[in-house]
């Protein structure tokens, strides 16, 4: 089935659901509800709710049970609302994500304002303290020799250019455009001298 379609019967499904919970269920078990997505299969033949509870994990566990005993009078009212030839089974489900979400929030704003004060003395310490302990464990060691070897290499090569002369350099050049040259022949040097 096309996955824009499938979107579609999704949103009609969470709606419809979150409509019904919130309107027409009247049981007192089911308060603080709130339908987050629905994910219904390809075959269409089921549907899985998933809803976030506002309150105690006993107020949870109360409130799902609620949810599965008006299951079927939810599905009758998305039933009326979708116009297809199978109307899906729902089940519900707890989506924990609300909850790890506001976890996380909380974890984030207590951590927060415990380390705020002290930000820039904080970091600068944990740097040192970070320093220390890369040189107790001896990885600093390793950077040392790779620059003392890099200083062996500069070294070396300011050696190589040193022994070679200067003249050396322009003879070789030399030597190597008057190879490239051809001599002159003698038919044209003896025509230059009568010429001249």
């Amino acid at each position: 089935m096309k996955s824009h379609r499938l979107a579609r019967i999704n949103s009609v499904i969470r709606e419809v659901a979150s409509e019904t919970i919130l309107f027409e269920i009247k049981d007192p078990r089911v308060k603080m509800v709130t339908v987050t997505r629905a994910e219904v299969s390809a075959d269409l033949q089921h549907a899985k709710i998933y809803v976030s509870v506002l309150g105690t994990e006993a107020q949870t566990k109360t409130a799902l049970h609620g949810l599965r005993s008006a299951a079927g009078f939810v599905q009758s009212r998305l039933g009326d609302r979708m116009k297809s030839r199978y109307t899906p089974v729902l089940h519900f489900v707890i989506d924990e994500g609300v909850k790890n979400s506001i976890e996380i929030t909380r974890l984030i704003n207590e951590a927060l304002k415990n380390g705020k004060p002290d930000e820039d003395s904080n970091s600068e310490e944990h740097f040192r303290d970070e320093l220390d302990s890369a040189s107790e464990l001896g990885e600093n060691e390793d950077f040392t020799e790779e620059d003392d070897d890099s200083e062996d290499l500069s070294e070396s090569t300011d050696a190589d250019e040193s022994s070679i002369p200067a003249n050396s350099a322009t003879s070789k050049s030399a030597d190597s455009a008057a190879s490239a040259a051809p001599p002159p022949s003698p038919q044209t040097g003896a025509a230059d001298g009568s010429a001249g």
